[in-house]
C-alpha cells in the first residue's frame, strides 16, 4: 500500500475520479473534500453534521449520506466516533455540486426522520439504495433500515426494516443482488433485486467469527464483496458464494479501516480509508475494479 494523504479528519466515502484524484468525506471535519493525485487536500463543501458515504449521481453531483454527527474521542493516536452528540443535526441525504452548493434532499421517509444515513450506491435505473444505521445513545440505539430513493427528491421508500446497524451497501456487477453489511453483528446480507426499490427474500452471505465489526463495502469486478472490517483493521474479501477469501490489512494497524473504492473495470487500483489514523491509502487489487453507474 502507498500513502496518498495523511492528516485527514476521519475520512470515509472515497470516490475515485477519472483525473486521478479522490473525493472523500471527512466525518469529524464535516466536509466533502478532494485529494489530488499528489496528496493535496482541499475542501469542496462544508456539510456539517457527519457526512458519511458518498457517490456520484446521474447528474454529476455528489450524493452524501449525512449521519448527523458523532461525539468524538482520541485514544493513543486513534480518532474514534461515539454516541449521538449534543449538536446532532438529524440524518439526511445531501446533494453536493462540485462547485460547493449543498442541498438537503431527504430528511425523512413517510414522516419518520432519517437517523444516521451511512452508505449508498446508485443502480442502472438512476435511483440509489442507502442504509440508515441509526444513532446510539448511552442507554439505547435506533433500529436501522435500507431505503431506495430517486436523486431528484421525488421518492423515498423504506425497503427493509428492521436491520441491526446496517452500514455498507453495494450491488453485484449485473445489478441483480444488493448486499448490506451490519456493523455490530458482523453479518453481510444479500437480497435478489426484483426492480427499483423491490427486493426478494433475504439470505445470509457471510457471518464473521469473533469480535469483527463491519463498515462500508464495495464490489470488485469479480463480484467479490469487499467489506471494511473494524477492530481487525482490514478489508475482508467475500466471494459471491459467501466464502471469505482473504483479509487485506493496512500497514499501520488501525481499528477503524472504514471503506474501499475502485478506480474502474480497466484498473486494479483501489483506495482504502484508514479513518482512525486519518490516512488514505492506494494499493493494487488482486482483481479489476468495477465501473459504477456514474463517475466524474
Amino acid at each position: 500500500m502507498r500513502v496518498i494523504a495523511t492528516g485527514l479528519d476521519f475520512p470515509e466515502g472515497p470516490v475515485a475520479l477519472r483525473d486521478g484524484g479522490v473525493l472523500l468525506v471527512e466525518i469529524r471535519r464535516g466536509t466533502l473534500s478532494r485529494v489530488s493525485p499528489d496528496g493535496e487536500v482541499s475542501v469542496v463543501a462544508e456539510l456539517g453534521g457527519g457526512p458519511n458515504g458518498a457517490a456520484i449521481g446521474p447528474d454529476g453531483a455528489v450524493y452524501v449520506c449525512n449521519n448527523g454527527g458523532f461525539e468524538w474521542h482520541d485514544r493513543d493516536g486513534i480518532t474514534a466516533p461515539g454516541h449521538q452528540p449534543a449538536d446532532y443535526i438529524g440524518g439526511r441525504i445531501q446533494r453536493v455540486t462540485l462547485d460547493g452548493e449543498v442541498t438537503d434532499l431527504y430528511t425523512e421517509c413517510d414522516g419518520r426522520p432519517l437517523r444516521g444515513p451511512n452508505d449508498l450506491v446508485f443502480d442502472a435505473h438512476g435511483g440509489f439504495w442507502f442504509t440508515d444505521l441509526g444513532k446510539s445513545r448511552e442507554r439505547d440505539n435506533d433500529t436501522g433500515a435500507l431505503y431506495y430513493a430517486k436523486p431528484d427528491g421525488s421518492s423515498i421508500v423504506e425497503v427493509a426494516h428492521p436491520l441491526v446497524q446496517p452500514n455498507g451497501v453495494g450491488l453485484s456487477p449485473d445489478g441483480t443482488k444488493v448486499y448490506v453489511a451490519e456493523t455490530g453483528p458482523g453479518r453481510v446480507w444479500c437480497w435478489d433485486v426484483e426492480g427499483p426499490g423491490r427486493l426478494g427474500e433475504r439470505a445470509l452471505l457471510h457471518g464473521f467469527a469473533g469480535h469483527q465489526l463491519l463498515d462500508s463495502l464495495a464490489v470488485d469486478g469479480d463480484g467479490n464483496v469487499c467489506v471494511a472490517t473494524l477492530v481487525t483493521g482490514a478489508v475482508s474479501v467475500i466471494a459471491p458464494d459467501g466464502t471469505l477469501l482473504r483479509q487485506v490489512r493496512v500497514p499501520d494497524h488501525d481499528p477503524f479501516v472504514t471503506n474501499i473504492c475502485f478506480v474502474g473495470a480497466d484498473s486494479r487500483t483501489a483506495y482504502v480509508t484508514s479513518s482512525g489514523r486519518g490516512v488514505l491509502y492506494e494499493l493494487e487489487w488482486d482483481s479489476p475494479g468495477l465501473d459504477l453507474e456514474h463517475s466524474a
